[in-house]
C-alpha cells in the first residue's frame, strides 16, 4: 500500500501576442489612452473635489463594512459631507491635511440610490455625486485574458444585448498607467457607469473585461443587490509589475527570462510599476474581494519564482487594502483566480508549471498557504479558432461561472456549493501492475491513454525528467486505475495528471465532478 502523494513543487513560463490583419498587435495598443483628469500624486490643488475613482453612478461597499470617501480641498477649512438616501441622512466632518480630506461613512445596507455632497466651510460651492448605490465591490486584475472584452466573446451579440438588464451592476475602468513611484490618485479610462452595449463592447482588449463583467452579472443574479466592478489590468504583464517592492524583496526576484519572452511580453515588465500606478491609488477603497487572470507572461519570466510571487502578492494586497481602508477591507479578503487555459499543443512552454505554481504547489485552492482563495480551472477550455490567437480562448462564460461558484462558497459562505473539481487524496497499489487513485469526491471519468504519466526511476523525478504516458480506466465512484506497464512497481517514482499545455479538447478532459461541471485540476506527486 502507498499512502498520500507528496505533491511536488514546480516551475513556469510564457505569453502573448495578438494577430490582426496578419500583423502582431499587443492588446494595450488597441486600447485608447486618456489624459489624467486628477493629479497622480498628492496635490492640494485649488478645487474642492472627489478623488478620481469616485463619481455619479458608483457603487460603495455595503454594510457591515464602512465605505471610505476622500478627495481634495483647496483650503485648510473643514469639509462637510452629506449622505442622503433611503436610509435617511448622514452628516460627516473632515479636516483637510496636505490638501486631502477623508471620511469613513457609517455602515449602509445594500441598495440606493444615494446622493453624496461635499461642501467646504466658508465657500458657497459644493460637489454632488448622484445615483450612488451600496453593494459589493470586486477588483478585477491581471493581463490580456482579463482585458479580453465582452465584444470578443463567441456569442458577443447575445451578451451585449443583455447589458441593459443589469443596471445595478456598475462598471469602472482604470486607464493604463505606469510609474516608478507609488501614486496617490489614478487616471480613469471608464468612469463609473451603468452598463451599456457600447461600454461593454468598445473593442478588442479595451473595455469592458468579459470575465469581470460575467462574474459580476452571475453574482448579481445570485445575490440580488448592487455589484461594483473595477477593472485594472494590462495585457502581456508579469506578476512582478503588479507587486510592491515588499513582494519583490521577499521572494528574492531577479530577472530570469526564457529566450521567447521578448516575443511574448506586450506590456510593462518593470517591477512594481503597475502596482504603483494602477493598484496603490485604490487602497483607500473598501473592497469585498478581487479576481485575477494572469500568469501567461510568467511562463517565460521568473517562472520558478511564481509559487512565491503570486501568493505573496495576494498577501501584500490584502495587508495594503486593509490598512488603506482604515481596516474596513478584510485583512484576508477573498481572492479568486483563473488557472491558465491553453495555448499550444505538444509544447514545453511552462504552462503546466505555472498552473501548479498558481496554487503555491498544492494543486488546489484554497489551501494552507493560500487561504480564502478560490480557483477556476480552465485547461479544458481550449480555442484553436480564436481570432486573437489560441492563448485567448473565447469561452469566458465558463471561467467566470466557475469563479462565481468559488465566490459564493468562499466569499459568501454558501453551504452546499460545489466549486472545486476532483482532487486525489491517495495513490495505492493493488498488485504489481496498477495504481489506484482515489479522489475526494464522486467523479465522472472516461478512459484515456495519455492523460496520466509516470516517471520510472529509482531517484526522485522533476518536471524535466523522462515521463511515460500510461493508460487510465475508471474503476469506482471515486477511483480510477492506472496501468504502469513495463516499469517495475518499485521503480514508479512519480505520477502526474494533465501535465501539458493542451491536455484535452473542449470540455472533454477525462476526469470531472460527478455532474461534469468542474474539471479535475492537474497534479504532480512523488510516490
Amino acid at each position: 500500500m502507498r499512502g498520500l502523494c507528496v505533491f511536488l513543487a514546480v516551475s513556469l513560463g510564457v505569453f502573448l501576442a495578438h494577430c490582426r490583419d496578419g500583423k502582431t498587435v499587443s492588446p494595450e495598443a488597441t486600447r485608447p489612452r486618456q489624459d489624467a483628469s486628477e493629479p497622480r500624486f498628492l496635490s492640494a490643488g485649488r478645487e474642492l473635489r472627489f478623488a478620481s475613482y469616485y463619481g455619479a453612478g458608483m457603487v460603495l461597499q455595503r454594510a457591515p463594512e464602512r465605505a471610505v470617501v476622500w478627495g481634495y480641498g483647496g483650503r485648510k477649512a473643514p469639509v462637510l459631507l452629506t449622505l442622503a438616501g433611503p436610509q435617511g441622512r448622514g452628516i460627516y466632518n473632515s479636516s483637510v491635511a496636505d490638501g486631502i480630506w477623508r471620511v469613513m461613512l457609517d455602515p449602509v445596507d445594500a441598495g440606493g440610490p444615494y446622493n453624496i455632497t461635499v461642501t467646504q466651510e466658508g465657500s458657497s460651492s459644493s460637489v454632488t455625486l448622484t445615483d450612488v448605490l451600496f453593494g459589493d465591490i470586486w477588483l478585477c486584475g491581471g493581463q490580456s485574458n482579463m482585458a479580453f472584452t465582452v465584444a470578443q466573446l463567441l456569442n458577443a451579440s447575445e451578451e451585449l444585448a443583455q447589458a441593459s438588464k443589469f443596471p445595478s451592476v456598475r462598471i469602472f475602468m482604470v486607464a493604463l498607467e505606469q510609474s516608478d513611484e507609488e501614486m496617490t490618485d489614478l487616471t480613469v479610462e471608464v468612469p463609473w457607469s451603468v452598463p451599456t452595449a457600447a461600454l461593454l463592447g468598445e473593442g478588442n482588449f479595451t473595455h469592458f473585461s468579459a470575465v469581470c463583467w460575467l462574474f459580476g452579472r452571475y453574482l448579481f443574479k445570485s445575490l440580488q443587490y448592487p455589484i461594483g466592478l473595477v477593472q485594472s489590468c494590462w495585457g502581456g504583464t508579469p506578476v512582478e509589475a503588479w507587486s510592491s517592492s515588499r513582494v519583490i524583496q521577499h521572494c528574492g526576484v531577479k530577472d530570469s527570462m526564457d529566450r521567447d519572452f521578448g516575443l511574448l511580453s506586450a506590456g510593462p515588465i518593470q517591477k512594481s510599476v503597475l502596482w504603483n500606478a494602477m493598484i496603490h491609488p485604490l487602497l483607500n477603497m473598501t473592497l469585498k474581494g478581487a479576481i485575477w487572470y494572469q500568469g501567461e507572461a510568467n511562463s517565460a519570466y521568473n517562472r520558478d519564482k511564481y509559487n512565491c510571487t503570486f501568493p505573496s502578492m495576494i498577501d501584500d494586497w490584502r495587508t495594503a487594502f486593509h490598512s488603506g481602508s482604515g481596516n474596513q477591507t478584510a485583512s484576508d479578503f477573498p481572492f479568486g483566480f483563473v488557472q491558465l487555459s491553453t495555448w499550444k499543443k505538444n509544447a514545453a512552454d511552462g504552462f503546466p508549471e505555472i498552473r501548479w505554481h498558481q496554487t503555491a504547489d498544492y494543486g488546489f485552492a484554497p489551501n494552507e498557504r493560500m487561504k480564502h482563495t478560490f480557483m477556476a480551472v480552465a485547461l479544458d477550455l481550449p480555442d484553436a479558432e480564436s481570432p486573437w490567437g489560441s492563448i485567448h480562448p473565447r469561452f469566458k462564460q465558463d471561467a467566470a461561472y466557475r469563479l462565481m461558484l468559488g465566490a459564493r462558497a468562499v466569499a459568501y459562505g454558501e453551504k452546499g456549493i460545489s466549486f472545486q473539481g476532483p482532487y486525489p487524496i491517495s495513490v495505492n497499489t493493488t498488485n504489481t501492475t496498477h495504481l489506484v487513485i482515489t479522489y475526494n469526491q464522486d467523479i465522472s471519468a472516461t478512459q484515456s491513454e495519455n492523460i496520466f504519466e509516470i516517471c520510472c526511476s529509482k531517484e526522485p523525478c522533476g518536471y524535466d525528467s523522462s515521463w511515460t504516458h500510461v493508460p487510465m480506466m475508471p474503476q469506482g465512484p471515486t477511483t480510477v486505475t492506472v496501468l504502469v506497464g513495463k516499469c517495475p512497481m518499485r521503480d514508479v517514482s512519480s505520477l502526474r495528471y494533465a501535465w501539458t499545455d493542451w491536455p484535452c479538447d473542449f470540455k472533454a478532459c477525462p476526469i470531472y465532478s460527478a455532474d461534469r461541471v468542474l474539471p479535475a485540476p492537474p497534479f504532480i506527486c512523488q510516490l
